[in-house]
């Protein structure tokens, strides 16, 4: 009788996958089987299946062994459904969270010891194990005909040798150290050892299993497989911090976070120095604010006083522009243009010629001419680079993985890099192609760094505003400069910011601070996509357009990205609070915030919180170093002109970080074409073009 059961993932299929029976021995019609290799997951068990073609195609042939070894559970599949997703949906970039729900079982009871009967004489290769079974993975030589792997079992049982003949096995390997650790052997690079963890990745985990006051073991609440898995996405955020990030944290925090305090979020409340452990294991050097450390400065409690009033202009005309520009195409009076950017940001008209100037491109002092010779000079070097990977062979290709690699990513990323702006949508589109083009260039430019996912999107709004391949990738270049530390292997960049962003944190809101950490949410982790790719996530295109410019003038201080993260952090934190959000729900909630945040507002926020920090006289030396402040006194974009005259501008709310009352929204207000001053507070005033 049949009965349905829970429902497997197929984690990963691959046909064309031989076994070799008489290597060399033509005249043997068994020496080339081909079939299909599947990843099977069901009921906290990963299975490894391998089945000749025809018994394949024949679903009443294909057997899952269950845990229990005197049955057999067979499973049938919905043909067209399945048909329809093959690899490329297994290589797409929401495949690894995918369900597959067209699968069907019935039970069959079987004596211990006996087997299915086959059909034909190639089902007598058939095999499946548990990937609980499975000792070491023995790899082919590079360059040594197709890619093979050989299974060996924790009972020394060796499988035969399966061949790819279709791609290679990487995506396998991908797909198994979702659920294993998987290292190199010592004494031969070409196994790969099970299980084989970092030591003190390994100790931090088995600390987390071997708490018996929180009843985990004891309760079943922490699946040991659930947190291999979280070990692999761990480690990699930092092989691969975009994807990571923008795919798996959220999967991660779950399979952790309900594991550990099961059905009642209060039953089993971690405390945060246990994932202050595990975070700083998967990410080393990350400390944040969880202990004190000697050479540290302590943050206490203090009033940075009234929070000022801030208000913002229109766009940078190219009026204004133009008469900041001499006879020989110099730029007049820079660090006036530098504020009026600040305040409004760029009419698009000018943002093709200005960015080249606020990314470095252009020096601000130099001439028309000056400018043009440069140009030439980039232009016949940004030529040569790409000729040097354009040069290159597919023979040559073959033996340089790093290339090859770099290559793949590109390719992937390029076809969901803002295929709804009309600049990159459909296929075959021209700005894909320029895209690919200048981050292939790049990593001749770059070489040690290469291609990181996310490079991408920070390309991308480049290339759309310069509508030039050479401006583009110079422009790109530019920008990777500031931003190289976010994508190194050893994430410094991200660590760095992420602490700084917890001390601003805790100078502005010390309570909000403590109860994110009594959520195990005081790294501020739900902030690492936002610092990663400068917000390019979180705001709509054209606001990132207006976010960036702001932020390459870098004013009103250094490190003023890391007060937008407090000022929308501070819009969300009366919801968080009042709610009692925990763990995965501020991760989600985090998430949720794109495409929803008003970029003028947080612009308001941020600059309003630099003003207040500015105007206090005990500022900690540790914030004065990120705010890069000297005795608490900033490079403002202010004028010494005092008087007081609001002009058409948009309010932000004043209400600080220590405030326990509602913020107060901002008040729109209509805007004047023509503003002449703006005051920020009785103490700061700002000038713009008359």
């Amino acid at each position: 009788m049949s009965a349905v059961l829970t429902f497997p993932e197929i984690i990963y299929e691959q046909e064309g996958v031989y076994i070799h029976s008489s290597f060399g021995k033509t005249s043997d019609q068994d020496s080339l089987i081909s079939g299909i290799l599947r990843v099977l997951e069901k009921d906290a068990e990963v299975i490894v299946d391998w089945r000749p073609l025809d018994d394949a195609l024949d679903s009443s042939s294909i057997l899952y062994a269950g845990k229990d070894s005197s049955s057999v559970v067979e499973w049938t599949q919905a043909p067209k459904e399945r048909a329809h997703r093959g690899l490329e949906h297994l290589n797409s970039y929401e495949a690894e969270w995918d369900m597959v729900n067209t699968i069907s079982f019935k039970k069959k009871p079987h004596t211990n010891g006996d087997a299915p009967s086959h059909r034909n004489g190639k089902s007598k290769w058939s095999f499946l194990f548990s990937l609980t079974d499975l000792k070491s993975i023995k790899q082919n030589k590079e360059g040594m005909g197709w890619s093979y792997l050989v299974f060996c079992l924790k009972d020394d049982v060796v499988l035969p040798a399966l061949h790819f003949h279709q791609g290679d096995s990487k995506l396998l390997i991908d797909s198994l150290e979702k659920y294993v650790v998987l290292c190199e052997s010592p004494q031969d690079k070409r196994t790969l050892l099970v299980n084989c963890q970092n030591k003190s990745l390994s100790q931090s985990f088995e600390n987390l299993l071997d708490e018996p006051a929180y009843g985990i073991i004891q309760a079943g609440l922490l699946e040991r497989r659930k947190l291999l898995w979280a070990v692999h996405q761990w480690k990699k955020i930092k092989k691969d911090p975009y994807t990571a990030t923008m795919v798996g944290f959220s999967k991660v925090t779950n399979y952790i976070f309900d594991s550990l305090r099961g059905s009642d979020p209060s039953a089993h409340q971690r405390p945060p120095t246990e994932m202050a452990d595990f975070l700083s294991d998967a990410i080393p050097g990350l400390k944040i604010n969880q202990q004190e450390e000697p050479g540290f400065e302590v943050i206490t409690r203090i009033d940075l006083g009234e929070r000022p009033v801030v208000q913002r202009r229109e766009p940078v005309s190219l009026e204004e522009w133009t008469k900041n520009i001499d006879s020989e195409g110099r730029i007049l009076n820079v660090d006036n243009m530098k504020q009026m950017i600040f305040r409004g940001g760029l009419s698009h008209v000018l943002r093709k010629q200005a960015w080249k100037f606020l990314l470095g491109y252009f020096p601000w002092d130099s001439t028309k001419e000056e400018r043009t010779q440069l140009q030439k000079q980039k232009i016949d070097e940004y030529f040569r680079m790409k000729l040097q990977w354009k040069s290159v062979s597919e023979e040559q290709e073959k033996r340089n993985s790093r290339l090859r690699d770099y290559r793949s990513l590109i390719e992937k990323d390029v076809n969901r890099t803002d295929r709804t702006n009309k600049f990159y949508e459909g296929q075959d589109n021209p700005g894909l192609i320029l895209l690919h083009d200048i981050l292939m260039t790049y990593c001749m430019y770059d070489f040690d760094l290469g291609y990181v996912q996310g490079m991408s999107d920070l390309l991308s709004p480049l290339l759309y505003v310069m509508e030039n391949e050479v401006d583009a990738f110079w422009c790109f270049a530019s920008y990777m400069d500031q931003m190289h530390q976010n994508f190194e292997e050893q994430m410094q960049g991200m660590k760095t910011q992420l602490i700084q962003l917890s001390t601003l944190l805790r100078l502005l809101d010390s309570g909000f601070c403590s109860y994110l950490e009594s959520q195990d949410s005081g790294y501020l982790y739900f902030c690492f996509r936002w610092l990663l790719i400068r917000f390019k996530r979180e705001f709509s295109f054209l606001d990132i357009l207006r976010l960036w410019e702001v932020m390459w003038t870098e004013l009103p201080c250094k490190n003023f990205h890391l007060l937008l993260c407090c000022a929308i952090l501070e819009s969300e934190k009366q919801q968080i609070m009042e709610k009692h959000y925990g763990f995965n729900e501020i991760l989600k909630h985090i998430n949720e915030l794109s495409m929803k945040i008003d970029v003028e507002d947080v612009l308001c926020k941020a600059e309003a919180i630099s003003l207040q920090m500015v105007k206090c006289k005990e500022l900690p030396q540790a914030v004065c170093e990120i705010l890069g402040l000297q005795d608490s006194e900033v490079t403002t974009p202010d004028s010494d002109n005092g008087e007081d005259e609001n002009v058409g501008m948009t309010s932000c709310p004043t209400s600080a970080f220590q405030s326990n009352s509602l913020p107060v929204l901002a008040a729109s207000g209509a805007r004047d074409d023509n503003p002449t001053e703006i005051s920020m507070s009785p103490n700061v005033s700002r000038v713009t073009p008359a």
